[in-house]
């Protein structure tokens, strides 16, 4: 299995820069970014070649974020779990982290994942990026254009975060209460109230979530 249209650099600030104004179905790889961006503005920082980090035009879809999000689950094995709002768990480390920017028909579906090393807390692949990078294109490609109950269904099994006690931290508040559930336009239901953003801090005192069905689209 290979992956059109890859585009391989060596430093660059950011692979969504890049990715930008490509056909739908190109990819944008970097072996270090110095600008690398997360969600709310947030870096994403790795040495040079110890992670994945991606940029990967794709149609639009309504429900890109969610999809993102468990294609990139999956083809980081049967262990890993999603915390929302884009985080991709390996046990309690975080994996990957998820950035979509959709601009008119296009999403651009930036993904930076540990491999060889991992800040504190982190979590490892220890896969090869040659190895990984067509996996995970077939897995995006694939639940971008999964029917959006489908992609639902799937984030809610693979998901860390429902079914436990969250606190979640939005400007000018916190709240602290059980992750119900996830709506289809991403928003996470938490104590009856629906929330579009925010900070997700998984609490200690919750059960752990059941294991996914190993289903597909």
């Amino acid at each position: 299995m290979t992956v059109p249209r890859v585009v391989r650099v060596g430093s660059v600030e950011s692979t969504q820069d890049l990715a930008r104004g490509l056909p739908i179905g190109s990819v944008v790889v970097a072996e270090h970014q110095s600008a690398g961006r997360g969600r709310a503005g947030r870096t994403w920082e790795a040495p040079p070649r110890t992670a994945l980090l991606a940029s990967f035009v794709l149609p639009f879809s309504p429900l890109a974020s969610l999809a993102a999000g468990v294609a990139v689950a999956e083809a980081c094995g049967p262990l890993a779990r999603l915390k929302w709002p884009n985080d991709v768990l390996l046990g309690d480390g975080k994996l990957a982290g998820i950035l979509v920017e959709v601009r008119g028909e296009v999403a651009v579906v930036g993904v930076g994942l540990n491999l060889t090393w991992a800040p504190a807390g982190g979590a490892l692949l220890g896969a090869e990026v040659d190895e990984l990078l067509p996996r995970l294109h077939e897995s995006l490609t694939r639940w971008n254009a999964a029917p959006p109950a489908q992609v639902l269904e799937r984030w809610r099994a693979l998901s860390a975060t429902l079914g436990r006690r969250v606190r979640l931290e939005l400007p000018g508040e916190t709240l602290v209460g059980l992750a119900e559930d996830v709506l289809p336009d991403g928003s996470l239901v938490v104590g009856g109230r629906a929330f579009a953003a925010g900070d997700v801090i998984h609490l200690r005192d919750a059960a752990a979530p059941a294991e996914p069905p190993p289903s597909g689209p």
